[in-house]
């Protein structure tokens, strides 16, 4: 792949799994007298520009925040034109993400009843069609609350005690993170947040016990591989400790 990110990152320390938190398409719509709705188709040739960002720096794993639990209390008409726009999108560019070797998978509760039909057979459809691909994993966080999914995990574990197929004595941090959506997915090592904002915003709760966060102020449609880069050249100067100490005695 061509290489088209000018910003110095150190390619030998790029994270496995990064997250972002796609924020701020309203706003950047707002500030050019356009609806809401227009901010949102243009975050995704940001959304690509990062695909391609993350695949020239070698990042495995890319999760990005697309509608959250709490998105259906949003305006009706916005709702609506976020449900047809992923079908759209999953149209658009399902066969290029194929072509870029892409695994494309869905993480959240795609059955509820109030997501479309058409959306849910185009979602399996492209997990489907991609699920041999190995060069970079790609998971839409979609109707996804990281709560909801700690519950839900909780449930399916105290469902097998309640039958006798679990001892309550066995339940651990491992069979939790086992009973995740995604349970072969690792904790992202760097999330993103853009727009400003400085909230977690229910995002990969469990998993991001010691992920590292990058806050940009870059508004969602103007995030680009660059950008992507530069957060991630932030992350490399991090000293990750995951709860240790660093030794800075004198010698």
């Amino acid at each position: 792949m061509a290489d088209y990110i000018t910003v110095d990152v150190d390619r030998d320390a790029i994270p496995r799994h990064v997250g972002i938190i796609m924020d701020g398409n309203g706003r950047w719509a707002n500030a050019r007298d356009l609806h809401r709705t227009q901010g949102h188709a243009a975050g995704e040739p940001a959304l690509f520009d990062v695909v391609h960002g993350a695949l020239e720096l070698g990042v495995k794993w890319l999760t990005v925040y697309t509608f959250s639990t709490e998105n259906w209390d949003r305006d009706e008409f916005e709702v609506s034109f976020l449900m047809q726009f992923n079908v759209d999108l999953l149209e658009r560019r399902r066969d290029e993400l194929n072509e870029l070797g892409v695994r494309v998978i869905f993480m959240g509760d795609i059955e509820d009843d109030r997501v479309p039909e058409i959306l849910r057979d185009r979602i399996h459809s492209a997990e489907e069609l991609t699920s041999d691909n190995t060069t970079m994993t790609m998971v839409f966080a979609f109707n996804y609350g990281g709560r909801v999914e700690i519950v839900d995990a909780v449930r399916h574990i105290a469902a097998a005690v309640a039958n006798g197929s679990l001892s309550a004595d066995d339940i651990d941090e491992s069979m939790l993170s086992r009973n995740l959506y995604l349970a072969d997915m690792p904790d992202p090592d760097l999330i993103i947040r853009t727009s400003g904002e400085h909230r977690t915003s229910n995002f990969l709760l469990w998993q991001a016990a010691y992920s590292e966060y990058v806050f940009t102020s870059v508004l969602w449609p103007d995030f680009d591989r660059d950008e992507l880069a530069r957060c991630i050249s932030e992350y490399q100067q991090r000293d990750r400790r995951y709860g240790g100490a660093v030794d800075r005695s004198p010698t």
